[in-house]
């Protein structure tokens, strides 16, 4: 039977999905802007990871685990990306298989930014609800980043996301140098994890691409 522990470690908080047999590989994911690690998305992968027989930690963000709500601030991302290094270095004795790094929308974006300074932390990304750009503003894309990434990186999209569009998703994941997918679902950002099959085809494609299975 899979495992639940909750995590309290030098900074790091997070609630740890362990399988019942050995860990295949283990999946550090964070949670978006307005969120924490109980966010219904993130529940959703990690069930769905552990019952493939990885290990998955969801942790709180640095700027969630000093205020309970609100928004991240722009002064702050620098320690919400050294957050998801330490819990990277934390988490990655979960099994002898490949780390995989990300998270949904602001957490799998910083993890990203991350992994662009440091190819070391992370054997691939999964980035959940990207958003290449804030709602109604296209020319603000956040891709700068993007040619940095050298390992391979699943990204997750719903098809009514105000932060993306399918086409501008496609021309941001070319600038990734490492091979990219993108699974699209019928969804908004939330991507709706109760009403879609979002989780399985996300682990689907990590188990494949990110994970070699």
């Amino acid at each position: 039977m899979a495992e639940l522990e909750e995590v309290v470690d030098d900074g790091v908080v997070a609630s740890v999905h362990r399988p019942a047999t050995t860990a295949l590989a283990t999946v550090v994911l964070a949670h978006g802007a307005g969120g924490n690690r109980d966010a219904a998305i993130l529940r959703a992968y990690a069930d769905e990871f552990v019952s493939r027989g990885v290990a998955v930690a969801r942790i709180d963000l640095p700027y969630r685990q000093r205020r309970p709500k609100g928004p991240p601030s722009p002064s702050t991302a620098a320690a919400d990306r050294a957050g998801i290094a330490a819990a990277c270095a934390l988490f990655g004795s979960l099994s002898d298989g490949p780390l995989i790094v990300g998270g949904h929308s602001y957490g799998g974006r910083q993890a990203s930014m991350l992994i662009a300074d440091d190819a070391s932390l992370a054997a691939g990304l999964f980035l959940s609800s990207y958003p290449l750009h804030p709602p109604g503003k296209p020319d603000r894309l956040r891709t700068e980043h993007l040619p940095s990434i050298t390992v391979p990186t699943l990204v997750i999209h719903g098809s009514s996301d105000p932060f993306a569009s399918s086409d501008e998703l496609r021309e941001a994941t070319k600038l990734i140098d490492a091979q990219s997918q993108i699974v699209t679902v019928k969804a908004p950002h939330s991507l709706n994890p109760a009403r879609t099959n979002v989780a399985q085809l996300a682990v689907d494609a990590a188990l494949d691409l990110l994970i070699g299975m």
